[in-house]
C-alpha cells in the first residue's frame, strides 16, 4: 500500500487532470490518497511572469486563500470536498472563480459559504505559503503544479494533456509507483504538448 500525497493549485487545469485520473485509479485499490495545496502565485514571487499567464497567478493568490480558510477549517478532507467542487465550476464549466462561485462551491462542500470573502484577505497568505513550502520540500526543489509524492519520494507531475481511461489509468498508477520505488529514478519530460483537454460532460453534486 502506498502513501500518495499530490500537491494542486486549485487554479491549475493540469492539476485537475491529474487528480481526476489519480482518484479514479486509486477509488477501489489499498493506496491513500491526500490532495494538499500549493500555489503557483508564491512559487513565481520574485520571478517575471509574462501577460499571458498574469491572471493565472491572480486567481492563485485570490482562490488559494479561499482554500487556505477552508483548511484552517475543515482540514485536509474540507480541502479536498471544496476542491472537488470548485475544480468543475472552475475546470469543467468555465465559471468565474469569483465571490459568488467559490461561496457556491463553499456550500457544496459543506462549509460556510462566508469563508468566500477571505479571496481578497491577506491574513491568509502565510498559510498558504506554509502549504506551498511543504510541497517544495517534498519535491526537493523549486516545481510547480501537480506535485506528486509516493510514499515519501516527490516528482513533478504526472502532467496530463487529457484523463485516461480506466485500464489506461491503471496501468499509468502501476508505472508511477513503480518509478517511485526504483532507486535512483530521477525524472521522465515530453516537450509542452499544449492545455489539456478537459471532459465537460461532469455535473456538479
Amino acid at each position: 500500500m502506498a502513501e500518495i500525497d499530490l500537491y494542486l493549485d486549485p487554479v491549475c487545469p493540469f492539476a485537475w487532470v491529474t487528480s481526476r485520473w489519480l482518484l479514479a485509479a486509486t477509488a477501489h485499490g489499498p493506496h491513500t490518497v491526500r490532495l494538499r495545496q500549493m500555489s503557483l502565485a508564491v512559487l513565481n514571487e520574485g520571478h517575471d511572469v509574462d501577460v499571458d499567464h498574469q491572471p493565472m497567478i491572480e486567481r492563485s493568490r485570490h482562490v488559494g486563500r479561499v482554500f487556505a480558510a477552508a483548511s484552517n477549517t475543515g482540514g485536509p478532507e474540507a480541502f479536498a470536498r471544496l476542491y472537488d467542487s470548485a475544480g468543475i465550476r472552475m475546470h469543467v464549466r468555465g465559471d468565474d472563480v469569483g465571490p459568488d462561485t467559490l461561496a457556491e462551491s463553499l456550500t457544496d462542500a459543506i462549509l460556510d459559504p462566508a469563508l468566500a470573502q477571505y479571496g481578497d484577505d491577506p491574513g491568509l497568505d502565510n498559510a498558504v505559503t506554509r502549504s506551498h513550502e511543504a510541497s517544495q520540500n517534498a519535491l526537493g526543489g523549486r516545481g510547480g503544479s501537480p506535485i506528486i509524492v509516493i510514499d515519501g519520494h516527490g516528482f513533478n507531475g504526472p502532467v496530463l494533456t487529457e484523463t485516461p481511461t480506466a485500464t489506461h489509468g491503471r496501468a499509468l498508477l502501476d508505472a508511477v509507483l513503480t518509478a517511485a520505488a526504483t532507486p535512483g529514478f530521477a525524472a521522465l519530460h515530453r516537450p509542452y504538448q499544449g492545455p489539456p483537454r478537459i471532459e465537460t460532460t461532469e455535473a456538479t453534486h
